[in-house]
């Protein structure tokens, strides 16, 4: 346990301590974090709020290790992600952390059950055994009658749940989403963040969402405010109700 930090013993998913990260050098260099500290409990959604700009997407691929911090310790489930190599780092996400990204970022000559199953099949799971999965997740997202169309086929929001669907497919202990529900109306988005909470939340795993969408505000448990590259604050939600939450779980 470090600082506070206690990953090991499944009090916190993540941890991050005083993390920074530069882009550029000299005259140039911008600091998109500046000292961040910051903890994702096990067992819950964390909404990371606060303008465009801030820093938010920056931290959340610092928090995946999509990017390497400057400096600072960055611990999800007891690793220390900032001391691994590439090769390790690489292999760490495909076992723990599930992405969902703004731009989709779906193969355009796959059919949306085969993109969904693309992180099962780098799990060396079965051709005929991944799609049959990956069209069980796309019928939790509303998908099942477009399980064999191609992206371009498909309009951006059922773009963004086929991305939702392949995120959630291999039940990682950490899911991190940037603006998830940004392409959706509001009653997919409310679905959405329904399914995140009763199916991909549990008490050992953890959501992390970057959003403005004040729409998904009642189905998070706490709020991480940004500005500036630092978190200002993190607090209980109080747009949470308990009906909200009995109506979820």
């Amino acid at each position: 346990m470090a600082n506070g930090c206690d990953t090991e013993n499944g009090t916190h998913a993540a941890c991050l301590r005083q993390v920074t990260r530069s882009f550029g050098t000299g005259t140039t260099e911008v600091r998109a974090l500046k000292e961040v500290d910051f903890n994702v409990h096990t067992g819950e959604l964390l909404l990371l709020v606060g303008p465009s700009g801030c820093g938010k997407t920056t931290l959340l691929s610092v928090l995946a290790g999509i990017l390497d911090a400057t400096s600072g310790e960055i611990i999800v489930f007891g690793t220390r992600i900032d001391q691994l190599s590439q090769q390790e780092k690489t292999a760490f996400r495909r076992d723990n952390i599930g992405f969902i990204f703004q731009q989709y970022n779906l193969l355009p000559t796959l059919t949306a059950a085969e993109n969904v199953a693309i992180p099962l099949l780098i799990h060396r799971v079965d051709f005929d055994e991944a799609v049959t999965k990956a069209r069980v997740y796309l019928e939790k997202v509303g998908l099942a009658d477009r399980a064999d169309f191609l992206p371009s086929q498909l309009s951006g929001g059922q773009q963004q749940r086929v991305a939702i669907a392949r995120a959630l497919i291999t039940e990682p202990r950490l899911i991190v989403c940037d603006e998830p529900t940004a392409a959706l109306d509001g009653e997919t988005g409310k679905m959405i963040l329904e399914m995140f909470r009763s199916t991909a939340l549990t008490g050992d795993r953890a959501i992390v969402v970057v959003t403005h969408d004040s729409r998904i505000f009642p189905y998070g448990d706490r709020i991480a405010e940004m500005l500036d590259g630092r978190i200002l604050s993190i607090h209980e939600n109080e747009f949470t109700s308990a009906h909200t939450k009995e109506k979820i779980q």
